[in-house]
């Protein structure tokens, strides 16, 4: 995969999600990894328009991180905004 240990970690350090140094689970890093994962693919398909499997991927990608975003607001609200807030996305 293109995403590599090293990049994974650069995107939790830069975004400053992780509790822990060895935080890659919470709900935030994920949401960052999926965003990350998503804006990748999106570039792809402008491209690449025809290629149906990437799309579908994408598609679950976006459902992933809108169920993470669902369980987050219900769970707690202000790690919520504030995750909606530090990437730039909204509902």
């Amino acid at each position: 995969m293109y995403l590599t240990n090293d990049k994974k970690q650069e995107i939790f350090a830069n975004q400053g999600f992780k509790k822990s140094p060895e935080d890659t689970g919470s709900a935030e890093s994920q949401i960052a990894l999926f965003t990350y994962r998503i804006a990748h693919l999106t570039e792809h398909l402008k491209v690449h328009k025809h290629d149906y499997g990437t799309r579908q991927g994408l598609l679950k990608l976006v459902g992933k991180r809108r169920h993470l975003l669902d369980y987050l607001a219900k769970k707690d609200i202000t790690r919520y905004r504030a995750i909606i807030a530090q990437l730039g996305i909204r509902k």
